[in-house]
């Protein structure tokens, strides 16, 4: 065959696709089989909400500061203490971010020289700026904590990457304002760069559901392009039953596989893990080290008389593990799918120290979800 001919043939089977694919769009507009097979609507697998079904139930106290968190430094006889706790239901989320900025204010003092740190808290609060500081310093650093994962507030976290819970809006300033919208930036782009089976983070598809038209108009936390392809949704028949939906992306971190892997880090780059509790800031001062971070969560209440420091409480349902669920919802309460099990939550008790499940909220959360799934039942009868 000569070129002439084969650039002739390739013309011909162009046009015959375009076509083809003219009439198919043209018959798809009267044949509402053909239209759906053509635009497949995306499809739930249904969350199998049953009493029967739960394996655990935790309760966890988010560190909460109407304020917003606190990065900070002051100094105290020879140390340097920089404080990084407070973050609210943001702690996995916010963790990189305030790691970075609270070592930002530790750089003047421990540039150019070995330094030893202090790190108060193993949760993943310390454990992140003890892995920023093995990255940024030469030197030594040493954990000094209470409890260690599995038994730290973020071992009983959702997991979920989003800033929310984090302050009162009414209350945070100019200057927090700022930090926050850096420390999520921050935050955001490390658990891209940590995605993938080792640290249990992953994509997934989330989808908000909302009532009222105008709760769209609200910016996402942390800022819209933090979450690629947002969509909206007008479609009930089709999203759950509700009239509006957003729908993006963002990550799911499994906080068992998480924390391990950084305390593995940890150790291989040399840190020290000592358990200890402290009782005043006393003992503090008593440390070797010369810089020391705060990282204790709802502990700075007592330790630093923060005072405005408060638990909010969320008590979260544990679901046998569903692999085929492959997104996440918010409504008036959440569901995370994870390895270790499908999480429904959806509680916020603020100045409530139980950590007792409550088996009142226990059946308010089951219903609640429950009557998400008769939504998404309904639609695909």
């Amino acid at each position: 065959m000569n070129h002439q001919a084969l650039f002739d043939r390739r013309n011909f089977l162009r046009g015959a696709i375009a076509t083809s694919a003219m009439l198919m769009a043209s018959r798809a507009a009267s044949s509402p089989a053909l239209a759906a097979l053509l635009n497949p609507q995306r499809h739930f697998a249904p969350v199998k909400v049953a009493r029967e079904r739960i394996i655990r139930e935790v309760v966890g106290l988010r560190p909460y500061r109407p304020g917003g968190f606190v990065v900070e430094a002051e100094k105290i006889g020879n140390k340097l203490l920089v404080h990084n706790y407070g973050h609210g239901g943001a702690g996995i989320t916010l963790s990189w971010g305030t790691a970075s900025l609270a070592i930002d204010l530790a750089r003047p003092r421990a540039a150019n020289v070995p330094r030893n740190f202090a790190i108060l808290g193993c949760g993943v609060n310390g454990l992140s700026t003890a892995r920023l500081l093995q990255r940024s310093f030469t030197g030594s650093v040493t954990i000094y904590a209470k409890d260690l994962p599995p038994n730290t507030t973020s071992n009983i976290a959702g997991g979920f990457w989003h800033p929310t819970s984090v302050y009162d809006p009414e209350q945070a300033t100019a200057r927090f304002n700022e930090q926050f919208r850096s420390a999520c930036q921050l935050s955001n782009r490390a658990f891209q760069l940590l995605v993938g089976p080792e640290y249990g983070v992953r994509w997934i598809e989330t989808f908000e559901l909302l009532r009222n038209e105008s709760s769209i108009q609200h910016e996402l936390a942390g800022g819209a392009a933090l979450y690629p392809q947002t969509e909206i949704h007008r479609d009930p028949e089709h999203y759950f039953g509700f009239p509006f939906v957003r729908q993006y992306n963002t990550m799911l971190i499994e906080p068992h596989t998480y924390l391990n892997a950084l305390l593995r880090d940890f150790y291989i780059a040399g840190g020290k893990v000592v358990v200890k509790e402290f009782r005043n800031r006393q003992e503090i001062l008593r440390l070797p080290q010369s810089i020391v971070f705060n990282c204790t969560g709802l502990g700075a209440r007592a330790l630093f008389n923060d005072e405005e420091l408060i638990p909010v409480r969320g008590q979260l349902e544990v679901l046998l593990p569903q692999p085929e669920i492959d997104y996440c919802y918010l409504s008036s309460g959440y569901m995370f799918p994870r390895h270790d099990g499908i999480i429904l939550g959806g509680t916020f008790d603020h100045g409530d120290w139980s950590l007792i499940p409550n088996p009142e909220q226990t059946t308010e959360i089951l219903n609640s979800h429950a009557e998400i799934m008769k939504g998404l039942q309904n639609n695909s009868l």
